[in-house]
């Protein structure tokens, strides 16, 4: 089997676009992001995540958040990094996103795990941010598991979760709320709250 400099020197991208244009075998392409390409590696528990050619500087900052994050069971653990990659934990599970795509419950101890999760990262001198629905994972198991902590160490204040909380509470938990939501809508919201055009409720939001 290769080793993981040798898997992340297969994986081939454009510096024009960040266009994927070819990876091992062994590798199955589980995710994109804005940074990065997400691997998982065939046969094992872990995944490989890509950095862009201009992104090296993001894989160097994520790899010491996971290390300052090691062993808090809300976060993968990381078993190496280099310039443009870091392995870790493949988490098993649905994404948040995904939960209301797919009309998937969840529940306030799901939000409460999370309060937890960041409450714990906090306590490790970190600033959880750019905390969205693609970066939180309930597993198989409905333990919760958090990814993309790139931006953890940032020191102006995010409101993300803060919102994300408040729709929970005043719309996702009423009656009359559907549970099951396209994705084009997700989409849509995702875009309205970025411009600050959601109701007035999000009004505080201060997203970068």
């Amino acid at each position: 089997m290769k080793t993981y400099q040798e898997l992340a020197n297969t994986v081939i991208i454009s510096t024009k676009k960040n266009r994927l244009l070819n990876y091992d075998d062994s590798l199955e392409l589980v995710g994109t992001g804005r940074s990065a390409f997400a691997f998982r590696i065939k046969f094992s528990n872990k995944a490989i995540k890509i950095f862009f050619p201009d992104f090296t500087h993001v894989a160097k900052e994520e790899a010491e958040i996971y290390h300052t994050l090691q062993n808090i069971s809300y976060f993968p653990t990381i078993y190496e990094s280099g310039q443009n990659y870091i392995v870790m934990d493949f988490i098993e599970g649905r994404t948040l996103y995904e939960c209301i795509n797919h009309g998937v419950s969840i529940t306030t101890d799901h939000i409460n795990e999370i309060d937890a999760a960041l409450l714990t990262a906090s306590n490790r001198g970190l600033n959880p941010s750019d905390i969205h629905l693609r970066n939180i994972i309930i597993t198989p198991n409905q333990e919760i598991k958090l990814i993309d902590v790139a931006r953890f160490r940032q020191t102006k204040d995010c409101t993300q979760w803060h919102d994300l909380k408040l729709v929970y509470h005043q719309l996702y938990l009423k009656r009359f709320f559907p549970k099951k939501i396209p994705t084009t809508m997700l989409n849509i919201m995702a875009f309205l709250y970025k411009k600050h055009l959601l109701p007035s409720y999000l009004s505080s939001s201060k997203m970068g």
